[in-house]
């Protein structure tokens, strides 16, 4: 009897509680839609048309509900489609352009060869390498995986294809250690491959989207010609090297775990299945493709769904067309066309530019204080990527680098420079649009996430851009204007 009255008690508490979390939300809602209502014809942001500020409120109702979880991430990206069309705040062809986009479709080929390096046994037999090492070890596994996320970018230039690509293997590697669902060292594999297949690439040119854009920005707009020698001296070393240390330290402090000490170990080098023979000739290929990009021209994304389609072709008999229709999963892809979409609404709407100029009004910026200079178009940076995702902060900021330059002192070359050390910190995971695909294809939350990212990002914060200054100083690279 007493059992079942703390039963019955317990439920009532837990009915009260997601009562009070519906109503809440609910009210929310309500307030978004009052606002985007009133705000038809009265703009918000002075010197903004009405269209930034409604845009304006959706976004900070879509990142505020993705970061705190306010609804589920599926239905706060439906919310936003849904919002955004209502109420004029962008039109259709911008709204839903990321179902249009290479990096949507980079995500959906790159989905289907990640069923395939599963269910090929690709995935288990990298791992049986792995842990024929016998290392025995759980920081050895996140070092492991960390360290090849990084190295692949040399030659990989597509994040989000090293994402699709080592995820799975995470997972199997996770399976085999003995780390099941709801395990912290499970979450900590995938959070490993998930920051190291962006956060240190950012210093090796061309290996993601940020330095990509910003490669073709600074000479367009400016005829600053980036080279691949100087660009991997001035940032790898501290924002490359140090931070993958950094975050491997971090990954097991904050995801600390034990693996199954009676690992039954294979033989990783036994003889390849024709299955895993053709499936390993579609990678090399792919491969190849993707580090000879610059060459022939081809989109990563027309790489992956290539890939992809060979891996369905019945005559390759590499994914069948049941394991298609029961792993290929839609939250990824949905997630991925909302913030694709959320960019670029900000962009079409002049949020992005708008907040930007705002802020550069606001800074004090004065020639002759290079530290207050470089720390305060830092923080113009920050905040700017806290509004846009990371990969779209180069095509703001770049616009805008020459009034930057001219304000603080600092040298064209300087300013774009400066870049690297912003979009290379994330303080929320849907700030890299890569790392959220990781995070979904390994079923990690967004508060597991934001437990990596925002530590990490203090600590790029107070350790590693103070000794990039320095290593900046050393180089010579902090010049100002003569």
């Amino acid at each position: 009897m007493n059992h079942s009255g703390k039963a019955v008690g317990l439920n009532k508490v837990t009915t009260r509680r997601w009562s009070g979390e519906t109503i809440g939300t609910g009210i929310l809602l309500l307030a978004v839609i009052i606002a985007l209502v009133v705000l038809q014809r009265m703009p918000l942001l002075p010197g903004l048309p009405a269209t930034a500020s409604r845009a304006a409120v959706l976004v900070c109702f879509t990142v505020c509900s993705w970061a705190l979880g306010l609804f589920k991430e599926p239905v706060t990206t439906l919310l936003f489609f849904l919002l955004a069309m209502l109420f004029a705040v962008a039109p259709a062809q911008t709204l839903f352009g990321g179902f249009a986009s290479p990096a949507w479709w980079l995500v959906f080929g790159g989905g289907i060869t990640g069923i395939a390096v599963r269910t090929s046994g690709l995935a288990q037999r990298f791992s049986d390498l792995l842990l024929s090492m016998k290392a025995g070890t759980y920081g050895f596994y996140v070092s492991a995986l960390v360290v090849t996320s990084v190295g692949l970018a040399f030659v990989m230039p597509s994040t989000t294809g090293r994402i699709m690509l080592l995820t799975p293997i995470a997972l199997t590697l996770a399976d085999r250690l003995g780390l099941g669902e709801g395990r912290r060292g499970r979450t900590g594999l995938v959070m490993a491959v998930a920051a190291a297949s962006y956060m240190p690439p950012t210093s090796i040119l061309p290996a993601n989207i940020p330095n990509s854009v910003l490669l073709g920005a600074a000479e367009q707009l400016y005829g600053v010609k980036l080279h691949y020698g100087p660009y991997f001296l001035l940032h790898f070393p501290v924002l490359g090297a140090l931070k993958s240390a950094l975050l491997i330290w971090l990954v097991r402090r904050l995801y600390p775990d034990e693996i199954n000490p009676g690992l039954e170990r294979c033989d990783w080098a036994m003889k390849l299945t024709a299955r895993e023979v053709a499936l390993s000739a579609v990678l090399a290929l792919s491969l190849l493709c993707y580090a000879t990009d610059y060459w022939h021209g081809i989109s990563p994304a027309w790489v992956s769904l290539a890939a992809g389609i060979t891996c369905l072709l019945p005559q390759t008999r590499i994914v069948s067309l049941k394991e298609f229709t029961e792993q290929m999963h839609i939250t990824p892809l949905v997630y991925v066309a909302g913030f694709l979409g959320l960019g670029a609404v900000i962009t079409e709407s002049g949020l992005g530019v708008g907040a930007a100029n705002l802020l550069l009004r606001a800074v004090p910026l004065q020639p002759g204080h290079d530290i207050v200079n470089v720390l305060l178009i830092l923080g113009i940076g920050a905040l700017i990527g806290l509004l846009t995702t990371l990969p779209g902060l180069p095509a703001v900021l770049t616009p805008i680098a020459g009034q930057l330059s001219h304000a603080s002192g600092l040298s064209l070359y300087t300013v774009l420079m400066l870049q690297v050390p912003v979009f290379s910190t994330v303080f929320l995971p849907f700030q890299s649009p890569p790392m959220m695909i990781a995070m979904q294809l390994g079923g990690v939350s967004l508060k597991d996430g934001i437990r990596l990212c925002a530590p990490l990002a203090v600590l790029t914060v107070l350790f590693l851009l103070p000794v990039d200054y320095f290593w900046w100083r050393f180089l010579g690279a902090l010049a100002a204007v003569k």
